[in-house]
């Protein structure tokens, strides 16, 4: 029977402490009841915290967990859960926590984070050169911190062989569901995700991230350029007339452009018309041609391709999951 072991800490977010030990613990159990046999459970999960005492969630429910890291003697997995926003408070006591993940690592444990939990997973330096993922609205700051992480927010699930990773809050299920199939096969992952309704291959975050810009810079050359952009979206945007316009070189515009905003300037257009076209989409029923076009695209069928790279969804798809009238 593998030993899981979820570390709950002070502004750890409740539900992603709750919804992965329900999942691990009725492995083997929910699926036999169901089909008339006797429980066969897969996982034996504990629930620790540094020193043994409550915690409070961000919810302010206080979690009571089993025992204190010291007295764990075993583990196969050890979880940790989104911080929510509280993913960068750094004191004694979470040094103590990066040191005690960092021994069982070396000896034997699996780690895996949900959400801004992948913080924690990070400082540990066990991430570095490795891929990762969070929630997308954290991955700037993430990359800020962590830039030796290959940080893709596309994903639901990273896996590095021994180091897990999930993307925003509800992914703790699909994190769950995938490390069941991982350790105990895809015929018991099918049956707990028939049992909890949770999709075994949702392994995609893409459609539901938003492209936020980046703003907080003190190039106002590129900020200006920024604007513009953002206001001329059906305009002949090309790099040379935007270099023209900020009076630089086609080599020297694209240089600070990727500097002050973290995406090359022909990448923050595409992403900028995206989430343009997904505001069209949800909210009025014009076609995806005549968004493309006005969006700047003659060529739709490149739009389209585009669109779903980014998203994930074809237009057709994406309306249908996110319309709001």
């Amino acid at each position: 029977m593998k030993k899981v072991v979820i570390f709950a800490s002070d502004h750890c977010l409740f539900s992603t402490v709750g919804a992965p030990m329900d999942m691990f613990i009725q492995a083997g159990i929910f699926w036999n009841s169901l089909v008339g046999k006797a429980p066969s459970p897969y996982f034996d999960v504990k629930l620790v915290t540094l020193d043994g005492k409550p915690v409070m969630a961000t919810n302010q429910v206080l979690i009571t967990p089993h025992c204190s890291i010291s007295d764990i003697k075993r583990a196969d997995l050890i979880l940790i859960p989104s911080q929510g926003m509280h993913f960068n408070v750094k004191n004694e006591r979470f040094y103590q926590q990066i040191d005690w993940l960092k021994k069982w690592y070396k000896q034997g444990a699996d780690l895996a984070s949900i959400c801004t939990g992948a913080f924690t997973l990070a400082a540990t330096g066990l991430l570095d050169g490795k891929t990762a993922t969070t929630h997308w609205g954290v991955a700037r700051q993430f990359r800020d911190m962590y830039p030796d992480v290959n940080l893709q927010t596309d994903l639901m699930v990273t896996d590095e062989g021994r180091i897990f990773c999930g993307g925003g809050v509800t992914a703790d299920l699909n994190l769950a569901i995938y490390l069941i199939n991982k350790y105990c096969g895809r015929e018991v992952a099918l049956q707990s995700s028939r049992c909890t309704l949770v999709d075994i291959d949702k392994i995609c975050q893409s459609s539901f991230s938003v492209f936020i810009p980046e703003k907080n810079h003190q190039d106002i050359d590129i900020s200006n350029i920024q604007n513009f952009i953002e206001n001329n979206l059906n305009s002949d945007l090309t790099i040379e007339k935007l270099a023209a316009m900020s009076g630089m070189s086609t080599r020297n515009f694209n240089r600070r452009f990727k500097a002050a905003t973290g995406e090359t300037a022909v990448k923050y257009i595409q992403l900028v018309r995206v989430e343009a076209a997904k505001s069209q989409l949800e909210n009025n029923s014009c076609t995806f041609d005549q968004i493309a076009y006005d969006l700047g695209y003659e060529n739709t069928s490149f739009f389209r391709r585009i669109f779903k790279r980014t998203t994930g969804l074809s237009p057709s798809s994406y309306r249908k999951k996110f319309i709001i009238s």
